[in-house]
């Protein structure tokens, strides 16, 4: 049984691909590159460019290659850019996921594996963790737009003989230990990106949004979760799914957080490096804190992260940042 990796030339994409591979999967990806690359695809899947949203497309590559899986990626994840483009997100996330979704199942795929976000919360009241019972509030057209598509999954499943599981991430760092990809969007704003492009020289140094906040330091406080684990998760999911579990909403996170200022510290001791660091205003969007309870995800899909540190998430990430600076990857 193949699977179907959207977005599978993206960040997490290509790491989702390699470990399907490492697992003995077939794969298929579709991407239409507009900010992954060809080169970021393991040379073992098989790689169709082409937009979700072109349904023929999406059915041949079904029939051809008998997927029954999708592990659904493709999509705009910028909460600043939603906000200037809220139309924009609601096309690329929200229509064209109906599209695909509707399309898997005329076509006989029974199991789809979402990438959600823990920006479907927008700002939970107090400083606990997230659990996936916390009301959904979400503060951007890009939260709303992921939780319109969990709406659509829900809805489909109840309707269909179709199974889904829904991943609520939250701050995805890092790259692939065996340095085979990472990190390389352009005018990527992740942190921890921004931050070791900047260790690296790439960058001349780092804004921080806001130095008031409530926190123990007066920066926001986010869960960073390491990009191998989060792709560990969605394996276990689909594992769930092909046993019969039922559909369901999982977060993935280490149930940890740091302030921003605190993986800037860690980015300057794991590089040796000093960089700029300028303190701006807050930036419209932005929640104070978000920390994940992922007790779901470690129970009912026994996910069992083994990165969990911050200072080893940085590390892969200057890794990666490195093997940029040599190679010739074009980005």
């Amino acid at each position: 049984m193949t699977v179907l990796v959207t977005g599978g030339a993206g960040y997490i994409g290509s790491h989702m691909v390699w470990a399907l591979l490492d697992a003995g999967e077939e794969v298929v990806v579709i991407d239409r590159l507009s900010t992954g690359y060809e080169w970021a695809v393991a040379p073992e899947a098989r790689l169709i460019r082409a937009d979700i949203a072109d349904t023929k497309t999406v059915a041949d590559i079904i029939a051809a290659h008998g997927v029954r899986a999708v592990i659904h990626f493709a999509g705009s994840i910028s909460v600043p850019e939603s906000l200037v483009d809220p139309l924009g997100y609601y096309h690329n996330n929200t229509a064209n996921s109906l599209a695909l979704i509707r399309t898997a199942i005329e076509n006989g795929v029974d199991k789809f594996v979402f990438s959600s976000t823990a920006a479907v919360y927008g700002s939970p009241e107090g400083s606990g963790r997230v659990a996936e019972s916390t009301p959904t509030l979400p503060q951007s057209p890009y939260g709303v737009s992921k939780l319109m598509t969990e709406r659509m999954l829900a809805d489909a499943a109840a309707a269909h003989d179709f199974r889904y599981a829904a991943l609520r991430y939250f701050n995805v760092s890092g790259a692939d230990p065996l340095g085979r990809t990472g990190q390389s969007t352009r005018g990527a704003a992740n942190l921890i990106k921004v931050a070791t492009e900047a260790a690296m020289g790439k960058r001349d140094g780092i804004e921080v949004f806001g130095s008031d906040y409530p926190t123990r330091d007066g920066t926001c406080v986010r869960d960073f979760i390491h990009v191998t684990d989060l792709v560990a998760a969605h394996l276990d999911a689909l594992t769930y799914l092909r046993a019969g579990g039922e559909s369901l909403i999982a977060n993935c996170g280490y149930g940890r957080g740091y302030t921003v200022r605190e993986v800037l510290d860690s980015v300057r001791r794991v590089s040796g490096r000093d960089f700029e660091i300028r303190v701006g205003g807050r930036r419209e969007g932005d929640i104070v804190s978000s920390v994940a309870d992922s007790t779901r995800a470690r129970t009912v899909l026994d996910w069992t992260p083994r990165l969990d540190d911050i200072d080893q998430i940085v590390g892969s990430a200057l890794a990666w940042e490195a093997h940029l600076l040599r190679s010739n990857h074009k980005v």
